[in-house]
């Protein structure tokens, strides 16, 4: 009879437990805004670990001296170049500062800063090599970044040391051809990016500071599964301007997660991309950005917190959560290009905090566009954008101008707090505009 009892019961707490887990599972189910399952990949906080990364090469071991004034590209570079030849490991810069020019990560290679590390990029253009490359939604040859992965699958960026692009000469030399030509492109000053990885899946980074770079900061290009974890990513906007220093630029990939991270920049703090011009939707080089979800994260000062274009064509499904916002310009801004067809849907803003100019920011990107001879001017269309439970002040609430050639549909505001020197607001703007729970200046919107 007792054994009865005990089967009785061990049934129950097996189903109870079966039951439990299933209820504990559908509970974390979450969904991206058009109704997709979110993989519990973006749940997976794990970091890499320095000892599961393969061999160590200490680049102090293997000829490469600590000086923050002596160029030692050829040595690293060579160290990277055996830690592949001998079936991987980790390039390991130890606490001190090293000079160095373009370095090229290999398959199974890794990259790891120890805490006082400082990896130092030259402030010389000829020590980055003009190759294939992707700038401003095209690919050409272009200067190579401080450091580069092309196809290196796994590849990791690790440790609590600093990548520091050393960018003054180039922020100087771009300002002062701004001076000469107000309307000179930012290609026209040669400019290093800090780091840039092109066809390479299953990359993260993590712990790490990439600060003072020449160029954009960081930039994925055709990659997927991209874990950025606990970075800072910092160029100063005084008193000298770092130009164009995007923290995080998403060209052409799927699945990003990118947590726990503080960005101020003199520029976007996470851009999408992934092409321009009015064929740019033919290009077999361009394309989507997909399943992109930014949580736990703090933003100082960038003209853009999250920013759509201006070389984008398809963004969808972008979730932006749980963020503190100090002093961006915009808080989302989507860049309607008139020279380039741009679908931007499913996006979502909720859970933010701060202080920021212009709360949503939708306006043509005139800068720079070519329409190439064709007659007919694309159609741009954002759709499915919402922002929800905030508490946000800002100088222009609803800053959004658009043309004949924008369409604006199916909006969402709800649970907002906010309070606006501007609070004018132009719902007409938008094909179905669903406003609730939405307070400005004290005063609920109809």
């Amino acid at each position: 009879m007792l054994f009865h009892h005990l089967k009785i019961l061990s049934l129950f707490l097996i189903g109870f437990f079966a039951v439990s887990f299933a209820q504990a599972q559908e509970i974390k189910q979450e969904f991206w805004p058009d109704g997709s399952p979110i993989s519990p990949w973006f749940h997976d906080y794990t970091k890499v670990k320095l000892e599961d990364l393969g061999k160590q090469y200490l680049i102090t071991a293997h000829g490469v001296i600590e000086d923050s004034t002596k160029l030692q590209t050829e040595k690293i570079q060579q160290i990277i170049d055996q830690a592949s030849e001998n079936g991987g490991g980790v390039i390991v810069i130890p606490k001190g500062t090293f000079l160095s020019g373009a370095l090229f990560f290999k398959p199974k290679t890794h990259l790891h800063l120890s805490a006082g590390a400082v990896l130092k990029g030259s402030d010389e253009i000829e020590n980055y090599p003009l190759i294939p490359s992707r700038m401003e939604g095209q690919n050409l040859d272009y200067f190579a970044a401080l450091v580069n992965a092309y196809g290196v699958d796994g590849f990791t960026i690790s440790g609590h040391g600093t990548i520091n692009g050393n960018g003054l000469k180039f922020w100087e030399a771009f300002w002062q051809r701004r001076a000469e030509d107000p309307n000179c492109t930012n290609l026209e000053v040669s400019r290093p990016r800090l780091v840039f990885i092109w066809k390479s899946n299953d990359v993260q980074l993590q712990d790490v500071n990439l600060i003072n770079a020449g160029f954009w900061s960081s930039h994925y290009y055709q990659c997927q599964n991209i874990k950025i974890l606990d970075l800072t990513i910092t160029s100063p906007h005084e008193p000298v301007k770092a130009p164009s220093t995007d923290a995080i630029d998403l060209d052409v990939v799927s699945n990003v997660l990118i947590k726990g991270c503080y960005l101020a920049v003199n520029d976007d703090a996470i851009a999408l991309k992934g092409g321009k011009g009015p064929w740019a939707d033919e290009d077999p080089n361009n394309g989507e950005n997909t399943n992109i979800l930014i949580e736990d994260s703090e933003f100082g000062f960038c003209h853009g917190a999250l920013t759509n274009g201006s070389e984008s064509i398809h963004n969808k499904n972008v979730i932006m959560r749980n963020i503190k916002v100090q002093d961006a310009v915009r808080l989302l801004w989507l860049k309607m290009r008139p020279d380039t067809p741009q679908h931007y849907e499913y996006i979502t803003l909720e859970n933010i905090s701060g202080k920021v100019r212009s709360f949503i920011y939708v306006k043509p990107w005139t800068q720079f566009f070519d329409l190439k001879g064709k007659e007919e001017v694309p159609i741009s269309t954002s759709e499915h954008i919402t922002m929800r439970n905030m508490d946000v002040e800002c100088e222009i609430f609803f800053d959004v101008a658009i043309t004949e050639h924008d369409r604006l549909s199916d909006f969402t505001f709800e649970n907002l707090i906010i309070q606006a020197n501007n609070a004018d607001f132009k719902p007409d703007f938008v094909e179905g505009f669903e406003v609730k729970n939405v307070e400005v200046n004290g005063k609920k919107l109809d």
